[in-house]
């Protein structure tokens, strides 16, 4: 037991120390906290929660719960990223892997932040409990839906591209072997939970979750969008098996 544990606690190059800048080590905690933890889960929780599992939809509508939470993981994972960015600002290396590390994590973080700033753009929602029916996701028009098109794709292409992004930060700070193969347990873990809600039918459209399937709603004649969304009929269970 102990062997194994002073082989985790080694750095991955097998050097005898692990000495990092304090600078070095706030940005990849940081970073490991925001790209590895919170946004991913953020990603989830708009996925698989719009309706839950004890909700009975369609009877009762629009759950806000996964709006805010997503709200609240996106944001204070952005501003904690950004944080780990400002700290290793001025900091340059020169070999292959730093450049990749750093051109893509820039790259990630440019997406990101367009990802913030695209969904204060999203248009107006409408709907019958609105002060005004009309509306750009009651009415799905065309400008939602370039919305959801782009946000829906970058924002999975983030969290795929985090996850070299971090491997290959994690690489560069030599860190301990435990490190990334925590990380990557965590991983497995929500990828495992992706599969079992994706199999439990608890991606549903966010148009229906919000309205419900009453035909007389515009956008219910129109396909939804991105893969594995499911659109139930009120007879149908939503979510438990």
């Amino acid at each position: 037991m102990n062997s194994l544990l002073h082989w985790l606690a080694m750095p991955l190059s097998g050097a005898s120390v692990h000495a990092i800048e304090p600078e070095t080590f706030w940005h990849a905690r940081l970073m490991v906290l925001a790209w590895g933890i919170l946004l991913p889960l953020g990603a989830l929780m708009a996925r698989y929660f719009k309706v839950l599992p004890s909700q009975n939809w369609p009877a009762v509508l629009d759950n806000k719960w996964w709006w805010h939470g997503h709200l609240a993981l996106q944001w204070s994972g952005m501003a904690l990223a950004s944080v780990g960015v400002y700290l290793l600002f001025n900091h340059a290396q020169h070999s292959p892997l730093a450049l990749f590390h750093s051109t893509a994590g820039w790259v990630l973080m440019l997406l990101a932040w367009m990802q913030i700033m695209g969904g204060l753009l999203r248009g107006s929602k409408g709907g019958p409990t609105a002060e005004k029916l009309r509306g750009d996701h009651y009415d799905m028009t065309p400008h939602r839906a370039r919305f959801e098109r782009v946000h829906k794709l970058v924002g999975w292409a983030c969290v795929l591209g985090a996850v070299a992004v971090l491997l290959t930060g994690l690489l560069l700070a030599d860190a301990p072997r435990w490190m990334p193969l925590v990380l990557g347990l965590w991983w497995l873990g929500l990828l495992g939970l992706a599969w079992r809600w994706q199999t439990q039918g608890r991606c549903i459209d966010t148009y229906q979750a919000i309205w419900g399937p009453d035909p007389r709603h515009p956008g219910n004649h129109m396909p939804p969008i991105g893969w594995g969304i499911r659109r139930p009929t009120p007879s149908q269970n939503h979510g438990q098996s």
